[in-house]
């Protein structure tokens, strides 16, 4: 067998390829941006045809990097970002539309009437997901209805749905020459249309959204040996490398940090914050405002379920901090610029850009930034910035206890916010526990590619890949408790002052 095994890790910024050995060691990597494109406000949209020539020139490079061909892998796995939807005609491989990502807002109507109209329930029990505009059924409906001759491609047969794990596994499998149209659980269950117990597009729910069932993908179990194909022979893997990991990007780091059993839960801080508590079987339907969402599924074993804490605004505060305000010249300078005070000087940042998500879900709000006064420096809106993503995550932890039961001992972290030791260090005192970062930051890439090298026997068991998992660096909280539900107080009182600010019809 060979030596490595692939990932490709698509997410909302960039996408990158992470080769990985036995041990789980990074072997090599590139990474590349894609543009963000914003027709207005609210819109957030990707160029897919960009996405798919990102990922075949990472590929090519992270292996020209490393000296390896196509032969030197075992397996492929996918993650990728979970409800960003594309539409394209199967005979030309061309979209419709650009992706619309899952920032994006312009659905929020369709969300609010669903709602109004007593469907709400319906949706939340079947595939554990509130009415938002976060997730894509109402995207596909939103290109059905407003893209000229999207709908009548669809009925026959001709326009396809997918989020981005499906747009490459299907370009990588042959593409219009006969690539395969599949996606796995996890990403599935990010629609809207996926029912959380028979594992299969529900009939009333996409009724609801008006979907032809001819446009979605099969639903496959995240891990399975050659379920999504092989590597087409004109693609940049062309040595025909089998595709056996697909996770959608929260789950993958849910497996990359070896979230297996019951009560364990991790956090990665990436554009969002998400939060994943592993149930085991049992679908744990929430009462606290968190989504119910499919964790993994591998092999012919049965699903295995997570509650999940979405954050939409975490690390792209950051970026807005650079890229907007033009305060800092990086994202690293975030920190050293917030180390230049003690404390926030009474400064709170809400950024509900695209409204609150978990546990609010809340379209209504934006961003709003309080407590100013004179006195305050673009420092201390540097700290309040990576105060709000350690709030945010706290506000999604009180809605977990809430609905588990469980109290964290500690919190596994990855992803590249957790590069910022301020930020850990603040997220520590603001939960009260410690918390703790691998080796290993980049945990999303590396499930994928677990799910893939256990679909082929790379690695024998779960087992084996708790043994990789290592810590790299543990930070224990430094405020007292006074301090700490001073603060939150104050958090509360912020996010407050954000709500009703926009008219939803």
């Amino acid at each position: 067998m060979p030596d490595f095994v692939g990932s490709v890790d698509q997410g909302t910024t960039s996408t990158r390829f992470m080769i990985f050995d036995h041990s789980g060691n990074e072997v090599a990597r590139h990474q590349l941006e894609h543009e963000q494109i914003l027709p207005r406000a609210g819109w957030v949209e990707h160029n897919p045809v960009e996405i798919w020539e990102r990922t075949s020139a990472v590929i090519q490079t992270a292996l020209g990097k490393a000296g390896l061909s196509s032969t030197d892998l075992a397996a492929l796995g996918i993650t990728n970002q979970r409800e960003t939807s594309v539409v394209w005609d199967r005979r030309t491989g061309r979209p419709y539309y650009n992706a619309i990502v899952w920032q994006d807002t312009r659905t929020d109507k369709i969300a609010s009437a669903l709602e109004r109209n007593g469907h709400g329930d319906t949706i939340r029990h079947k595939a554990g997901l509130p009415p938002a505009t976060y997730f894509a059924g109402g995207k596909i409906q939103w290109i059905l209805e407003n893209v000229p001759g999207v709908r009548e491609a669809a009925e026959r047969g001709d326009a396809i749905f997918g989020t981005t794990d499906t747009w490459l596994t299907w370009h990588l499998t042959g593409g219009y020459r006969g690539g395969e149209h599949v996606t796995d659980v996890t990403n599935a269950s990010r629609t809207m249309l996926m029912n959380l117990e028979t594992l299969d597009w529900d009939d009333e729910l996409l009724s609801l959204f008006d979907i032809p069932r001819a446009m979605l993908p099969d639903i496959l179990p995240s891990s399975s040996p050659k379920a999504f194909g092989v590597t087409d022979s004109t693609g940049p893997l062309a040595g025909e490398v089998p595709i056996t990991g697909v996770l959608g990007d929260q789950q993958a780091a849910t497996v990359g940090q070896v979230c297996f059993a019951p009560g364990e839960a991790k956090n990665t801080y990436g554009t969002g914050n998400f939060m994943l508590l592993n149930t085991g079987t049992d679908i744990v339907r929430s009462t606290s405002g968190l989504l119910t969402t499919v964790a993994y599924q591998l092999g012919d074993d049965k699903p295995v379920y997570a509650l999940e804490g979405s954050i939409a605004v975490t690390g792209s505060a950051v970026q807005w901090l650079r890229d907007q305000l033009g305060i800092i010249s990086g994202a690293s300078q975030s920190e050293a610029l917030a180390r230049q005070v003690e404390d926030n000087g009474g400064v709170y940042f809400v950024p509900a850009f695209s409204g609150l998500f978990a546990p609010y879900w809340r379209s209504d709000a934006r961003g709003a930034i309080v407590g100013l006064s004179r006195f305050n420096t673009n420092a201390h809106l540097a700290r309040a910035t990576l105060e709000s993503i350690c709030y945010q995550t706290r506000d999604v932890t009180e809605a977990m206890t809430a609905d588990s039961g469980v109290t964290l001992d500690v919190l596994k972290v990855d992803g590249g916010v957790t590069a910022n030791e301020l930020c850990m260090q603040i997220q520590a005192d603001v939960l009260g526990v410690p918390v703790s970062r691998p080796v290993v930051a980049e945990t999303t890439a590396l499930g994928a590619a677990y799910a893939a090298g256990l679909a082929v026997g790379f690695w024998k068991n779960t087992d084996e890949l708790r043994e990789n998992w290592n810590e790299a660096r543990r930070w224990e909280p430094e405020w007292d408790e006074k301090q700490r539900e001073a603060g939150y107080a104050q958090w509360r009182k912020a996010v407050e002052r954000t709500l009703d600010w926009v008219d939803v019809d």
